[in-house]
């Protein structure tokens, strides 16, 4: 087997007419989602746990075995050790990397090089942290079973040599523009993931450009397009339909594949992010009407920032003082909002936890 030579982008072989279908399907999916995300006031409070679990179940799809959960009690100072605690940190990393790229492109333009820090942040004290976090690869590497040699590689990425210019020439093409922001979508995540221009944690980089190039393309308004529970759940014909495309050039299954996608988990997201609305709407008069504070909304607000949490952490969070603090957190545990988690022992303080929010976000439906 000899090293992939990729595509010339935009591609010239595409099946127009048997994608037209699936093209229009997922636009008016994702038009509808983006609508809903336009009424959410601030997401990147309402939908902070949403965009966890996006970093879980990306990370999942390369093998980390940590839920959001645990992520969250972690944060919350129930920390995990050994392998669970490296799980945590890659996802934590991959959450940094999106909302360090998502303030970039607020202003400017996807560059390779906003992908190398991507890539730095995602690898920052993690397994392969020694694989030059931040920096192309110089060297040519495979894919195949551990420990295989490159002749019984399933796949072999571009020859360094020639990586560069395929990588510059993606680069014009997510930055130029195609018959479909879509389908440029696609083809730019494919294309990314074969050419693997890192030595390790390209999958996790491609699937963060996802929600970012969509808000790049101005089809989304904010990068809060969670696509890797429906790549997780179909993990399988995920990698499928990327082989199909070195080893046949089947770039029209592959794009009906993310297509499909697109609308499936366009209107997964949809409906959980108009759960989220509703309980936002109910708990703003339950917890008004419950703790008669005038700290009512900045509490709420964060419960839905961090769901699983220390007391000392909500009261930096809400900005609301400690002596006030501390009895809306009785009034909501004795009401039922908050759960105990972990109860206070000396100066170890307690966690608490807002499971009506977990259970939506981890609803996993849809994902037949």
């Amino acid at each position: 087997m000899l090293p992939y030579v990729p595509d010339e982008l935009p591609l010239a072989q595409l099946d127009h007419r048997r994608l037209i279908g699936a093209v229009g399907r997922a636009n008016a999916e994702l038009a509808r989602y983006d609508g809903l995300l336009q009424a959410v006031v601030n997401p990147e409070i309402m939908l902070s746990p949403m965009t966890t679990q996006e970093a879980v179940l990306s990370s999942k799809i390369e093998g980390t075995q940590a839920t959001l959960d645990e992520v969250l009690e972690h944060e919350a100072g129930d920390l995990k050790q050994g392998e669970k605690a490296q799980d945590i940190r890659e996802i934590m990393n991959y959450r940094a990397a999106l909302s360090v790229a998502r303030d970039v492109l607020t202003d400017r333009p996807l560059t390779l090089g906003l992908v190398q820090d991507m890539h730095r942040i995602l690898m920052d004290s993690v397994r392969g942290q020694n694989k030059t976090p931040g920096e192309f690869r110089k060297d040519q590497n495979w894919i195949g079973g551990p420990g295989c040699p490159m002749e019984d590689a399933t796949f072999i990425p571009p020859n360094p040599l020639v990586m560069m210019d395929h990588l510059e020439r993606w680069e014009a093409y997510v930055r130029g523009d195609d018959v479909d922001v879509l389908v440029q979508t696609a083809v730019a995540h494919a294309q990314f993931e074969l050419i693997h221009p890192f030595k390790d944690g390209n999958g996790r980089v491609g699937r963060l450009l996802l929600p970012l190039l969509l808000y790049q393309k101005r089809v989304l308004s904010s990068p809060s397009f969670y696509l890797s529970e429906y790549l997780e759940a179909h993990r399988d014909t995920y990698y499928e339909r990327l082989q199909q495309i070195s080893s046949r050039g089947d770039w029209d299954g592959w794009i009906a594949f993310f297509l499909e996608a697109v609308v499936v988990q366009s209107r997964d997201n949809a409906e959980r992010v108009r759960a989220l609305l509703l309980l936002y709407e109910r708990m703003k008069t339950e917890i008004r009407d419950l703790t008669r504070s005038q700290y009512a909304f900045s509490a709420l607000d964060a419960l839905f920032y961090k769901p699983i949490f220390q007391t000392s952490d909500f009261v930096q969070r809400a900005v609301i003082p400690k002596q006030t603090a501390l009895p809306i957190l009785r009034t909501l545990r004795e009401a039922g909002i908050l759960q105990e988690l972990r109860p206070p022992s000396g100066r170890r303080p307690g966690i608490l936890a807002f499971r009506e929010l977990l259970t939506i976000v981890e609803g996993g439906v849809g994902q037949g």
